[in-house]
């Protein structure tokens, strides 16, 4: 009987997503403002040209809020069943969500679809990397909070080694090389002294913030066209598939940092969830003590999955710096390491639903900008606020009794 209370599914999240609906159906649609959105579905250069679709405000409110109510109505059946809502549902949910948004923000203007995905992509990147590191290092059992000291490291040194040499290979090895050593830090002390996980990551990224900050005041400031002037990555158009409409010029139309991530998401998930190797990943994080038994080496696994994952945040502070602003900044992580502990969480440790929480981000830096310029009556610190806003509310409404690896921060000794 006890069992089956823990396992009963409670209507949280029908709760959640009706009250949502029933806030965008009264602001969006029932008081919202009147006019006309064009949604463009093109750009000028496009090679295929699609029209764009012009819509009433209130009417795209109205219809939103009524299906996000509707879709709130199949997750209290779903409730009602004792099963969780399908994670397409909330996906389905989200996207109607994120058009009525965009749709009352832009009434009277238009609203640039591929810009705002494509640009959403590009910010999202690095927390995705991120994010995809934390995954490795914690379905392992180690608690990675050094995520924002290893982006941190690879912006660094991608922007130098790529401005000193001339050459992005070598910024984007030397940024992925020394954030795994800085990750080997994290795991020794973790794994051969059983030292306190969360201290230490802490510590490294006081050290790397500290270290990168005297750099940067002492060395680039002082010569900042010969050592943190790199430029960025030329944009890569993959023939034919960056002409499909919409889909095309966000996902086939970037830079390799942009490419890099959309095949580690899948492959990571691939190793993890379908390979012996990812098994004996998942092992070690959940009862390192039935993975020794069968013979798997716990400390070594955890000492490469977590390097290995600080080699991706590495990649990660690449796409800060040579993937989008061009040179390196004073702290310019800016706390996306700490984003993507929270989007890894949100995801439930799953590198597919972390990285379309990481989205949720990229999509709200963009959307401060863009919505200054469409609506500039709207506080631009409320715009910022929503993603941060959803997130608590997605956190406490809909993964609320996610599980983390059963050994996470637990040190593990052999016999």
């Amino acid at each position: 009987m006890n069992l089956a209370k823990e396992e009963k599914v409670g209507f949280k999240v029908p709760l959640v997503m009706g009250s949502i609906g029933i806030l965008v159906l009264y602001f969006f649609g029932l008081t919202g403002k009147p006019g006309e959105v064009a949604f463009e579905l093109s750009r000028r250069q496009d090679a295929i040209q699609l029209p764009s679709l012009s819509v009433n405000a209130i009417e795209l409110g109205l219809i939103s809020g009524s299906l996000m109510l509707a879709l709130a109505a199949v997750s209290t059946w779903f409730a009602a069943k004792n099963k969780k809502t399908p994670i397409w549902i909330s996906l389905i949910y989200g996207f109607i969500g994120i058009v009525s948004l965009l749709g009352w923000l832009a009434t009277g203007n238009s609203v640039p679809v591929e810009f705002i995905a494509g640009t959403a992509l590009v910010l999202a990147v690095p927390i995705i990397l991120g994010a995809m590191a934390g995954v490795m290092s914690e379905r392992v059992g180690i608690t990675n909070i050094a995520i924002e000291g290893q982006l941190l490291t690879g912006a660094f040194m991608a922007a130098v080694v790529s401005t000193i040499t001339k050459n992005f290979a070598l910024g984007i090895f030397a940024a992925m090389f020394t954030a795994a050593l800085m990750s080997m830090i994290l795991a020794v002390f973790a794994i051969k002294y059983l030292a306190q996980q969360i201290i230490v990551g802490v510590v490294l990224n006081v050290l790397v913030i500290g270290i990168t900050n005297f750099l940067y005041q002492q060395w680039l400031t002082e010569d900042s066209e010969n050592v943190n002037f790199p430029g960025t990555l030329d944009i890569v158009k993959i023939p034919f598939l960056s002409d499909i409409p919409i889909i095309g010029p966000v996902l086939f139309e970037n830079r390799i940092t942009v490419y890099a991530a959309l095949v580690i998401v899948p492959l990571l998930w691939f190793v993890m969830f379908k390979t012996k190797l990812g098994l004996r990943a998942r092992a070690v994080g959940e009862h390192p003590l039935a993975a020794d038994t069968v013979g798997v080496n716990v400390g070594r696994t955890r000492f490469w999955w977590v390097t290995i994952g600080g080699a991706v945040a590495g990649l990660g502070g690449a796409a800060l710096t040579i993937g989008n602003a061009g040179a390196f900044g004073r702290e310019m992580s800016g706390g996306v390491g700490f984003i993507a502990l929270a989007v890894m969480i949100l995801g439930r440790w799953h590198p597919i639903y972390a990285s379309l929480a990481a989205l949720l981000f990229g999509f709200s830096i963009i959307l401060r900008v863009w919505a200054n310029q469409v609506s500039p009556g709207i506080p631009s610190d409320f715009i910022t606020m929503v993603p941060y806003i959803v997130t608590i509310i997605a956190v406490v409404g809909f993964v609320g009794r996610s599980r983390p690896p059963k050994a996470l921060a637990q040190p593990y000794t052999k016999g």
